[in-house]
């Protein structure tokens, strides 16, 4: 299994189309520079060993030294040693609302985030039980099974974005749906389901979905993220609050009566999250605590080979060419003189 330690640090990678607009821009600079002062094949021989190649491959040399550099700090790691950890918990999967509507910033910064931040503060607390994660918009997927390495659930999570669905609303009939059937079929207990969503367009049949996974031993909790007073939801290319088509700003609400009833329907309980993430989970762990645990084993990585090294002293060579690269070419002294003749 191959994994980054520090996945944050790839981010970083960005830049490297600030680097190339950057060496696009000083081209253009130069090619229009020369043709201002006259014919460019005339003007070139001017610029006495300019070598438009060499200027080329010291910035290719830069560019992907700049992206070694960013893989040799995230450090790519390879699985070593796999064991057998055995653990007395239940499981645990987690549904995550990833609509547009989750972009309102009435819980700062955003729903989104706060739920995400949530769900990590969860994990912490839910290191006995096996956790996996559903992303749900338009529709339902499971992004993560069912797993006690929560190293790997860290990454899926910080996958987790409105763009992973292009398919909008909130179908919390399918999270519960696909939910349920992350769980063993052949087991009526042990299994808790924890929805966070604005609760926002749900789709009908969410009860239904939630009382028959509670008949097979599925114990649902919900979580609400936003305000009932709403707030408008950021247009994503402008930043300005988006308009439905008679001009009227849309506004986003937590719809808590939709989330109320699926708890409910679930034997779960219902929380609300805005500023009070420590309370929201340790109701969510207290409730989770309660359910009949069960043994259950499962063989992860519990060691790893580190690659950084390899990445930087590669980037490190690409540097130091770089820099022993001249920029103009040598010229023979016969063809400067010819030049000169010309």
């Amino acid at each position: 299994m191959l994994r980054f330690q520090h996945s944050e640090y790839l981010w970083a990678l960005v830049l490297l189309l600030v680097l190339q607009l950057a060496f696009i821009s000083v081209s253009w600079w130069k090619r229009r520079s020369i043709r201002k002062l006259g014919d460019p094949v005339l003007v070139e021989k001017l610029f006495l060993g300019y070598s438009r190649r060499l200027f080329v491959l010291k910035f290719f040399l830069l560019f992907f030294a700049f992206f070694l550099g960013v893989v040799g700090l995230a450090n790519l790691q390879k699985g070593s040693r796999m064991d057998k950890i055995t653990r007395k918990g239940v499981d645990v999967v987690i549904a995550l609302d990833v609509s547009k509507s989750m972009l309102a910033g009435d819980v700062k910064p955003d729903r989104l985030t706060r739920a995400k931040q949530l769900i990590t503060k969860l994990m912490d607390k839910l290191d006995n039980d096996r956790v996996g994660l559903v992303v749900f918009a338009g529709n339902a997927y499971l992004q993560m099974p069912l797993t006690i390495d929560y190293s790997a659930a860290r990454m899926y999570l910080s996958t987790v974005s409105p763009d992973m669905i292009p398919t909008q609303g909130t179908a919390i009939s399918q999270a519960i749906q696909v939910s349920h059937d992350a769980f063993n079929k052949k087991e009526r207990k042990h299994k808790a389901l924890v929805l966070i969503s604005d609760g926002e367009d749900h789709d009908e049949g969410s009860l239904q979905k939630a009382r028959a996974a509670f008949d097979d031993g599925v114990v649902i909790s919900t979580i609400g993220v936003g305000s009932p007073n709403g707030s408008p939801l950021p247009d994503p290319e402008t930043g300005a609050p988006k308009k439905d088509r008679e001009g009227n700003v849309i506004i986003s609400k937590l719809n808590e009566a939709e989330l109320k009833a699926v708890a409910a329907a679930g034997k779960g309980v219902y929380t609300h999250l805005d500023n009070n993430t420590e309370e929201v989970v340790n109701t969510i762990v207290s409730k989770i605590d309660g359910l009949e645990q069960k043994e259950f084993g499962e063989n992860i990585f519990t060691d790893y080979n580190s690659y950084f090294y390899y990445f930087l002293a590669a980037c490190l060579i690409l540097i130091v060419a770089e820099f022993f690269i001249p920029e103009v070419k040598r010229r023979k002294e016969e063809d400067v003189v010819t030049l000169v003749k010309e």
